[in-house]
């Protein structure tokens, strides 16, 4: 079996994850994971999909004739990577928006070897403040044995840096 990541782009229309689902279907694919949404008019997602090696090529050409539907789809074969032993962790954010947040948080994760395996976010209208709020949420994932306790002080520096509120729990 052959894992495929697809990415999907277009504008946003009723039937367009039919439109994607029926050649993975019609190739006996199995639709694993997705992550799928409509981003400022715009069909955004990623999608997992196994299927038998000798049916990757007539898939990726069924994907790929989408286009004159107006449905980018590019694919990614990739190998499952062997399991490492982490610990997850979750962040919620929470805070005034401007811009910049995701790329500082980013940062000092990265700065502590933390994989982010999921990220969430929106902007909306902050209740009887005015102006926005911008909220993320995250699953982490830490090298084993990490000194979560030296992450959660950097990361509520930071915080104060940013006029934000951080939690990180396990």
């Amino acid at each position: 079996m052959a894992t495929l990541v697809l990415t999907i782009l277009g504008d946003d229309r009723p039937g367009l994850v039919s439109t994607v689902s029926a050649p993975v279907s019609a190739h006996g694919a199995s639709w694993e994971r997705s992550e799928l949404a409509r981003l400022a008019g715009k069909f955004a997602g990623i999608v997992v999909v196994t299927v038998a090696g000798d049916r990757v090529d007539a898939l990726l050409a069924d994907l790929a004739a989408l286009e004159a539907q107006g449905l980018h789809v590019t694919a990614e074969r990739t190998d499952e990577p062997e399991p490492l032993s982490s610990q997850s962790l979750h962040l919620d954010l929470l805070g005034a928006d401007r811009p910049g947040i995701v790329a500082e948080i980013s940062a000092a994760l990265a700065e502590a070897r933390v994989s982010i395996e999921e990220l969430s976010t929106d902007v909306r209208d902050a209740p009887m403040a005015g102006g926005t709020l911008f909220e993320a949420r995250a699953v982490l994932s830490a090298p084993a044995g990490s000194d979560t306790d030296a992450l959660r002080t950097a990361l509520e520096a930071l915080a104060d840096e940013l006029m934000v509120e951080i939690r990180l729990s396990d």
